[in-house]
């Protein structure tokens, strides 16, 4: 049965949906390990123990290792009371995508799906929405009222801005200067903004397990051919009349798609990040299995 419009949704039913249509399926899926979807590195410092091949080597304590002339590796107390935090991009270009599933309405139901299975573990969730500046910041907290009220701070209507491209340093140092403690973080966003994020992300992986979520449509890749049609930037406000019936347009339109998309898994990949899309027409259990297969992957 098709869900409401989320937008028309309360918290409250946005919640119970997710409960039945994905968490609930989740569970038969992952079988209760979801380590292998939230797993980080720990945060206090428990032991050093000789390294075995399995190990990660980034985990390594190259002090160690040179005073006993073989390889150790730090190991953490298990994460039995995670803090996680949620950095979500509220800029205009997330309400692009199908009217009943933008990339917006696909945050929501990510970010609450993610806050309920944790907060169902005893961990705790935080959240910094943000629109070129700080929306809101939510304090860490567990508990399923915890999870709705994150649900209700991201039904609220984004304030308008000042026209002006979306610029995620702001959401990155945000999150650099308000979480304290070593957290596993959700970087849910399209990445669709101005050059300077990809400098401030490897200071929060430095500090933090980052988790990078990017939102896409397939409209962005492959331009729907529709004919004579005036494209506005949802950020900008800027018009533009365009023929997309055009070949050479729409080759030059995929090409660009293609070069930002390399831009940015190139910036995922040196800064460390462990970095994955989701598209508005993907199943989100499917995504969400996904994403935890490929975690335990690396690990590996």
């Amino acid at each position: 049965m098709p869900h409401p419009a989320v937008a028309e949704a309360t918290p409250e039913q946005i919640l119970q949906r997710l409960d039945w249509q994905v968490v609930r399926r989740l569970d038969g899926l992952l079988q209760g390990d979801y380590r292998t979807l939230f797993y980080g590195a720990g945060v206090d410092f428990a032991d050093l123990r000789e390294y075995q091949p399995e190990d990660d080597a980034r985990y390594i304590d190259w002090n160690v290792t040179a005073r006993m002339h073989t390889p150790y590796v730090r190991q953490y107390f298990e994460d039995h009371d995670l803090t996680a935090w949620m950095l979500i991009d509220r800029s205009p270009s997330m309400a692009f995508g199908p009217e009943e599933h933008t990339k917006g309405q696909v945050a929501i139901d990510l970010v609450a799906t993610l806050a309920r299975l944790l907060t169902r573990r005893g961990n705790r969730v935080g959240a910094i929405l943000y629109n070129n500046t700080v929306e809101e910041t939510v304090p860490p907290r567990g508990g399923r009222r915890h999870v709705l009220r994150l649900v209700r701070e991201m039904l609220k209507p984004a304030p308008h801005g000042a026209n002006t491209a979306t610029n995620l340093a702001g959401l990155i140092r945000s999150g650099l200067n308000t979480i304290k403690r070593r957290s596993l973080v959700f970087l849910v966003s399209d990445f669709l903004s101005e050059p300077g994020w990809e400098r401030a992300l490897p200071l929060l992986c430095t500090r933090h397990d980052v988790v990078a979520i990017r939102l896409w449509d397939p409209s962005e890749v492959e331009f729907p051919d529709v004919g004579l049609v005036v494209l506005e930037d949802s950020e900008t406000g800027e018009q533009m009349l365009v023929n997309t019936s055009d070949p050479v347009l729409r080759a030059r339109l995929a090409e660009s798609a293609r070069a930002r998309e390399t831009r940015v898994m190139t910036s995922f990949r040196r800064a460390g990040v462990d970095a994955f899309d989701v598209s508005t027409d993907e199943d989100l259990v499917s995504a969400l299995v996904r994403i935890a297969a490929q975690r335990k992957r690396r690990r590996r």
